[in-house]
């Protein structure tokens, strides 16, 4: 069961859309023209109700099979980009400085949109096929406000799926494991307050930007001295802003960063031991140290039946010998994993080829992975749907 013809026929057209998405990016929650795109596109097809304003700025498309009643399979694709400025030079990039599509969520959004014009075309299927374009993947949580907003039930959603693309994955081949495949995540911003004082005289202040440094090093150690080696966890700390004079120790200093694990109980041991470092750096540098610790997505966990039929599609479109059914985790998170808690589902990647990485301002969806991506949500939805 290799891609379909169909598919094969419509990559051109499809890569117009992503094209067209791709030049116009827009951020979080704020996707009001690529949500009337999807939606004109979603009426023109024929689906049977396109329903707007989910989550804010999110909608679906249902589609109703042609053998009958059946059970209920939602397909997911994000359609916001990122705040970096495009470096690629094509044709078709961003027209909206310091915004971009560097995630290849014009991609997934195209990709569902050309399965869901095949499905309301053929209908060959029992039951229901409900496609859902997210907004806010990136920031926001337009997943967990979709799911908020009665997705799941509003619909009767029995199983969802979604897809990512994934550079240094040859084009033609996908990934997925069971259990955790993304990480969740967690933000901090600490904020050092010492006194501050003549860069001559340091012995008259107390320095927050000696301590601050003395907190980033230590931050290392939490993992490392903390956490099971066989478990996993990341701490990064990712900003760093203090003074503006060379001759004048400032009174603060603020820090930011990110926790990345495969486990919520890890998360919050790791949240234990960063306020532990923060009270034992304040005490030893004589400075107050505050710690603003927030939980973010969740991990993105894959159910074990269908992350099984997921990857027995994949091997129908492109061959057993191009899917890794036991790919290691990630440690990115995703706002998929919110559709995952509401519902059992699967999160599986589809190969974006030799290109720049995720986040990049050279990156570019690759438009030879469209047939891929497009034969396998349509024979997803026809085999969990079969009559």
């Amino acid at each position: 069961m290799p891609i379909l013809n169909r598919a094969a026929e419509m990559q051109e057209e499809v890569a117009g859309w992503r094209r067209h998405l791709h030049s116009n990016p827009e951020i979080g929650f704020d996707v009001f023209a690529t949500a009337d795109f999807v939606a004109g596109k979603l009426r023109a097809f024929g689906c049977d109700e396109v329903v707007t304003g989910i989550g804010r700025t999110g909608l679906v498309g249902v589609i109703r099979g042609k053998l009958g009643d059946g059970r209920v399979v939602g397909l997911r694709a994000d359609m916001d980009a990122l705040p970096i400025t495009e470096i690629t030079g094509k044709p078709y990039a961003s027209t909206h400085e310091g915004r971009m599509h560097a995630c290849g969520h014009d991609g997934h959004t195209a990709m569902l949109l050309g399965a869901a014009a095949y499905l309301a075309e053929t209908r060959n299927f029992a039951g229901t096929v409900v496609v859902i374009f997210q907004p806010a993947e990136e920031s926001g949580g337009g997943g967990r406000e979709m799911v908020r907003d009665g997705l799941m039930d509003r619909f009767g959603i029995e199983q969802v799926f979604g897809m990512h693309n994934l550079p240094g994955l040859p084009v033609g081949r996908f990934s997925i494991r069971q259990g955790p495949i993304l990480a969740a995540t967690a933000e901090f911003d600490i904020r050092v307050s010492g006194r501050g004082g003549h860069a001559a005289m340091p012995h008259r202040s107390n320095d927050p930007i000696v301590a601050a440094s003395h907190l980033v090093a230590a931050t290392q150690s939490i993992v490392g001295r903390n956490v099971d080696p066989l478990e996993a966890g990341v701490v990064s700390i990712t900003k760093f802003h203090a003074g503006d004079a060379h001759n004048i120790i400032p009174e603060k200093v603020a820090l930011a960063g990110t926790v990345r694990t495969l486990k919520g109980e890890t998360a919050t041991l790791v949240e234990q031991r960063l306020q532990a470092v923060c009270n034992g750096i304040a005490a030893t540098f004589g400075v107050e140290i505050e710690l603003d610790f927030r939980q973010n997505y969740p991990v993105t966990f894959n159910h074990a039946q269908e992350t099984d039929f997921a990857g027995t599609v994949a091997i129908g479109v492109a061959g057993e010998s191009q899917v890794d059914r036991a790919m290691q985790p990630l440690m990115a998170g995703e706002d998929f994993s919110y559709m995952l808690e509401a519902r059992p589902g699967a999160f599986i990647f589809i190969g974006n080829g030799d290109s720049a990485g995720l986040h990049h301002p050279a990156y570019d969806f690759n438009d030879e992975a469209i047939p891929y991506g497009v034969s396998y949500w349509v024979k997803l939805a026809e085999q969990a749907l079969a009559g």
